[in-house]
């Protein structure tokens, strides 16, 4: 009796919204993009702004889609 308590407890501690999920993905992207690509060095480019811009862009509409189908 306390192992399927126990059970259904842990399921519904560890379910993720999907909006939770794109966010670190999200985050994740950013990360990748300020350490292995130089999105925030010094010397930047158009092309590096562009880049972020886009996977920001990318974000807001998965963002809009997942509330959408809520």
């Amino acid at each position: 009796m306390v192992f399927l308590y126990t059970k259904k407890l842990t399921k519904k501690h560890f379910k993720m919204n999907l909006t939770n999920i794109i966010t670190i993905i999200y985050f994740l992207g950013l990360i990748f993009g300020a350490f292995f690509l130089g999105l925030w060095d010094a010397e930047t480019s158009i092309q590096k702004g562009l880049i972020a811009l886009i996977w920001t862009v990318f974000f807001l509409i998965c963002l809009f889609y997942a509330d959408k189908n809520k």
